[in-house]
């Protein structure tokens, strides 16, 4: 009794139901105690294992989960915690190795060319690629993820610049960049280019204008950066008139591109020039500014068959003379004053100008030959007028009125008006051999306006005919 009451209060005390066995307990008994608690513990155990392969399991796709996101390419490539390091210089482990960009130009758009500026503005897009010996990363590791976008801040990019720029782009440019598993780094940028063109306007308005777009470095030489390119011109015209979207008033003809080297700093660099090559539309120019010079001649040649009689022809002469000017005054604020060669259309407009100017002096000269012989046939009729009225003037002498008196004074009065009358005759005689017979200005005139229209016609055709065809080829 006592031994019980101990065992209880222990095992309320210490709660070990073991170290209250009775020494006395049969043996199977506490072996069937000792294996019902094995198993309780063996259930336990199995259960507290279950749970633990759970959690596992659970850890492992969290882990997963984590690392197939951008932020752990981030980290794992230290572009936060390294930030200045990727930016700083030009990412390779030997400084002997070079950095190869590959680049691209696509002419989107050819917004404007301005001769007498010689600038050429067009809206390109540009394409370039690098390798980054620093940005490198196993994609099996990070759920296949192969390519992840960064701020263009976030690393180094080369300084390629535009030679031919007057003016820079007022449009941001790109603020991504591209990065791959395998360290190539891709930027893509769109962009408006002013530049300078030297513009070659000899032919003007049917000339075809080529500009150039040329990419260098500002610092790095050529054995620092290698920059390639795609040199199949064919391929690269394609492209841009595939996506060309406004032309302005040219027409693009195509693109092709070669490299060179320079040496402006004391060491060799690369360039890679792309030459747009473009073709002006001339039909408004055509038909607003040649074709009215055209018809301007034309009035000149009707002009022809206009009398000569009068100055209406002179006035109507001078009128088209004037418009002409006109138009080469339009043609002024047109063509570029650097122009090495005279252009075929200024030859175009003066060489009519000076046609039609040959064909005023020629009237000119035609109606004053014309006047002149109106005025001979005047003063013959009013020598003959005066000669007819000599007779009655003679009548009327006080001499022949008086009869009978003083027939000596008679006498001498008729010797006199008989020499008088030998003298006209000898007077007119000498002048009919000094002036020319009635109408001979008139007939020669009519002869050199004759001869004058078969030359002016036959010089304008060949003018013209020799000017289309060197504007034309």
């Amino acid at each position: 009794m006592i031994f019980t009451l101990t065992c209880f209060m222990f095992l309320h005390t210490v709660g070990n139901p073991a170290s209250c066995v009775s020494p006395n307990v049969h043996d199977d008994q506490l072996m069937s105690n000792q294996s019902l608690r094995g198993m309780s513990v063996g259930n336990a155990t199995n259960y507290e294992c279950s749970n633990c392969s759970n959690q596992t399991s659970n850890q492992t796709s969290d882990n997963k989960a984590s690392i197939c996101s951008y932020e752990n390419i981030i980290d794992h490539l230290g572009l936060t915690k390294y930030k200045d390091r990727f930016t700083m210089s030009r990412p390779v482990k030997d400084h002997k190795n070079k950095t190869v960009i590959y680049l691209e130009m696509e002419v989107y758009a050819i917004l404007d060319v301005k001769e007498t500026d010689q600038t050429f503005i067009a809206y390109v897009w540009i394409y370039m690629d690098w390798g980054n010996d620093y940005a490198k990363w196993n994609k099996e590791d990070f759920c296949g993820i192969s390519a992840i976008i960064v701020p263009s801040e976030a690393l180094w990019k080369p300084d390629l610049t535009i030679e031919e720029m007057i003016e820079k782009d007022k449009s941001p440019p790109s603020p991504f960049l591209k990065i791959y598993h395998n360290g190539t780094i891709e930027f893509r940028n769109d962009q408006i280019v002013i530049s300078t063109c030297k513009m070659h306007v000899y032919k003007f308005p049917f000339d075809i204008q080529s500009c150039n777009i040329s990419f260098k470095s500002y610092l790095y030489g050529e054995n620092e950066l290698d920059i390639t390119f795609q040199e199949n011109s064919t391929e690269i015209t394609k492209w841009s008139r595939d996506v060309m979207a406004t032309e302005y008033e040219w027409v693009f003809v195509n693109m092709s591109v070669f490299n060179t080297t320079v040496n402006h700093f004391e060491f060799p660099q690369t360039v890679v020039i792309y030459t747009i090559f473009m073709r002006r539309k001339s039909v408004l120019h055509f038909a607003s500014f040649v074709m009215p010079v055209l018809f301007f001649l034309c009035l000149d040649f009707f002009s022809l068959l206009m009398p000569h009689n009068g100055g209406e022809k002179v006035g109507f002469k001078t009128t088209v003379l004037l418009a002409i000017t006109v138009m080469q005054l339009i043609l002024i604020e047109i063509l570029p004053f650097t122009s090495s060669k005279i252009p075929l259309i200024v030859i175009y407009c003066n060489g009519i100008f000076g046609l039609m100017l040959l064909s005023l002096l020629e009237t000119i000269v035609v109606n004053y030959l014309a006047e002149k012989d109106s005025a001979s046939q005047d003063e013959l009729k009013e020598g003959f007028h005066c000669a007819s009225r000599f007779p009655e003037v003679a009548n009327k002498s006080p001499f022949t009125d008086q009869e009978g008196t003083n027939n000596q004074l008679t006498k001498i009065f008729l010797a006199v008006e008989k020499v008088s009358d030998e003298l006209q005759e000898m007077k007119k005689s000498v002048t009919f051999l000094k002036e020319p017979k009635p109408g001979y200005w008139t007939e020669l005139a009519k002869r050199i306006d004759k001869f004058f229209s078969v030359l002016y016609v036959t010089a304008v055709l060949v003018f013209l005919s020799v000017l289309f065809a060197k504007w034309l080829t």
